[in-house]
């Protein structure tokens, strides 16, 4: 993966993978003109796409009780499963759309925190965001900046014009999140294969 280039940038102040909690209410962050070499940066963080290096990532993620409460039990127990899931996934994302879910690193050790990015579904009309962090890296408004940097990548790199987001109604947490990115409640939905009713979020970017 290459570097990334720089953009200062001020910032205002399925279910899909949306738990985390809030970040500082005012920051700036210093986002990529565009996605170079797959990558975009920020102050704190560096997102690019996710390569089946990454499925041991994701199958802690998926495996995350948070994760498992808000958004459903994939059933992915192996490390196979979970680079399978990859490849029929993100991996067709990229290919498809250009954009998908991208691996969140933090630049001050190289670890690795969760992921953030955009995501494609047949029953939605337009893209959503979705975002997922480990637990031990909550709290700290990483989930924030990673999102701020996917939606201006999804506004001003993609041309993407209207952004959803999915979330349960009690998670609290990312709906405090997508609301501060700007998000407003749309109306209750049905995912397919769900029989329990999530929110439906959007703006116009």
């Amino acid at each position: 993966m290459g570097g990334c280039v720089r953009r200062g940038t001020e910032v205002p102040g399925s279910r899909s993978l949306l738990f985390a909690v809030a970040w500082p209410d005012l920051w700036c962050l210093a986002l990529s003109r565009e996605m170079q070499d797959g990558c975009l940066e920020t102050e704190r963080l560096i997102l690019r796409q996710l390569t089946l290096d990454d499925a041991a990532l994701m199958l802690t993620i998926w495996n995350d009780p948070a994760f498992v409460n808000y958004v459903g039990d994939r059933g992915i127990r192996t490390i196979e499963q979970a680079e399978a899931a990859l490849i029929e996934g993100a991996f067709k994302l990229y290919t498809q759309y250009g954009y998908g879910p991208y691996c969140v690193k933090r630049k001050a050790d190289s670890a690795l925190v969760g992921i953030c990015g955009l995501f494609r579904r047949d029953n939605l009309d337009h893209p959503d965001i979705g975002f997922a962090l480990l637990p031990e890296y909550c709290g700290c408004g990483l989930a924030g900046e990673a999102a701020h940097a996917v939606v201006a990548h999804a506004r001003d790199d993609l041309g993407i014009e209207y952004l959803a987001a999915i979330v349960a109604p009690g998670n609290a947490a990312s709906i405090r999140l997508i609301e501060k990115l700007g998000l407003q409640f749309e109306r209750g939905i049905t995912m397919p294969g769900d029989e329990d009713e999530i929110s439906l979020y959007g703006m116009k970017l």
